[in-house]
């Protein structure tokens, strides 16, 4: 009796990876003009990215490093900590691959930011929306990132873009539920202020609500430059540079030393990151 049940359930089996695998060829051979131009617009981005971090001097970076922490922060213990984290990067000898990482955060922060943000916004304002958006972003931060790296390298190739792609698809959920987290929470009476001294909607968000939720923005910020630098080994799999290829080497390699290096280089980055913006607004 049990056996009989367990069949009526196993068959026939649910072609859940077939269909997928299926929905991503049909894209492949479809956009193939649109995603081959994505690529190259994305990689041309990257490289001119790349060439600003690793064309001056290092103690150049490590001073702009320094000069913006003290703008964003004003306070002198970030700084410091900021220019060891750097140095110490240097020190180590993984200056260029330092700055390959920084790359693949900045541009994927970059992209986050820029789609989450609104996404955001929009989903404050349509609650019906964000409720049919949640089990996405849900599934976009739990399914396993090997997973969907398969069609990125299928899409895109190997290099930086799939990886770029890849940490953009792990980091923006942050971006979008503390965007509309913020906005959500900006207090009613603020808005219906606004509105009855004859704000429009495009002004209560630029003028009241986007400034109330800054600090959840910056926070979601904060959590992107997170996300993005966890997936750095991941980048490293799929023919990213950056610290992910030592890493990734020191694993074939059961090289502890060289592994430990840069892991400690990568905790270095973050900190620095975080020390950097992290931006304490009063409200």
């Amino acid at each position: 009796m049990s056996d009989t049940l367990t069949r009526l359930i196993t068959d026939p089996k649910i072609p859940v990876g077939r269909e997928v695998a299926n929905a991503f060829t049909w894209m492949q051979d479809t956009f193939v003009t649109a995603f081959d131009g994505l690529e190259a617009g994305l990689r041309s981005a990257i490289e001119l990215l790349a060439f600003a971090l690793q064309t001056p001097h290092p103690l150049l970076i490590v001073a702009a490093f320094a000069a913006i922490t003290w703008v964003l922060q004003r306070r002198i213990a970030p700084v410091v900590i900021v220019t060891i984290c750097a140095l110490f990067a240097l020190n180590q000898g993984y200056w260029a691959l330092t700055m390959q990482t920084l790359t693949l955060v900045l541009g994927s922060c970059f992209v986050c930011m820029a789609i989450g943000v609104p996404l955001g916004i929009y989903s404050a304002h349509h609650p019906r929306f964000y409720r049919g958006l949640t089990p996405v972003l849900d599934l976009m931060q739990t399914l396993p990132t090997f997973v969907y790296l398969i069609p990125v390298l299928v899409l895109f190739g190997l290099g930086m873009v799939p990886g770029l792609v890849a940490t953009v698809i792990f980091a923006m959920p942050a971006a979008i539920r503390l965007t509309e987290l913020g906005i959500r929470s900006t207090p009613t009476a603020l808005s219906e202020a606004a509105t009855a001294f004859g704000a429009t909607t495009s002004q209560r968000i630029l003028k009241v609500e986007l400034p109330y939720a800054f600090p959840q923005i910056m926070a979601g910020l904060n959590q992107t430059i997170m996300l993005s630098l966890s997936m750095v080994v991941i980048a490293g799999l799929v023919g990213a540079p950056g610290l992910g290829v030592p890493v990734v080497r020191a694993l074939n390699t059961v090289n502890a030393s060289l592994g430990f290096e840069a892991g400690a280089v990568i905790v270095a980055v973050a900190i620095m990151l975080d020390r950097m913006l992290r931006v304490e607004v009063k409200q």
